[in-house]
């Protein structure tokens, strides 16, 4: 799975998943049954439902990303983000505090806090 150095603080972590060798997980996160967290990731202070994914050199923290959910590439997702169940944000976005309800594609920057995406 990974190495003890990729664990920082305390950490919940199913093992169905599957974490990069190169991601850094913690602390104080819980990564549900059958997800996947990609190359150059940084997560910390944050939840993965089951079936969710970060795709690779992206960084979550404080936020909570919903079943079968998916975070694209280079993207940042910080503030107490909601993201709920069939999300996929695309490449390079960036979200700060936003709630994202069900069954979306999403993209772009977000920065203002408390936004709500219908």
């Amino acid at each position: 799975m990974a190495s003890g150095d990729q664990f920082k603080g305390s950490n919940i972590v199913h093992e169905s998943a599957t974490i990069d060798a190169s991601a850094v997980i913690g602390p104080n996160v819980v990564i549900g049954a059958n997800c996947s967290v990609g190359p150059g990731c940084k997560i910390s202070n944050s939840t993965m439902m089951a079936g969710s994914k970060v795709t690779g050199y992206s960084y979550m923290d404080g936020s909570i990303l919903g079943w079968k959910s998916t975070i694209g590439k280079w993207c940042r997702v910080t503030s107490l983000c909601v993201i709920a169940e069939d999300v996929q944000i695309k490449d390079e976005s960036y979200f700060n505090g936003t709630k994202i309800l069900p069954h979306k594609g999403v993209n772009g920057s977000h920065p203002e806090a408390g936004k709500i995406i219908m």
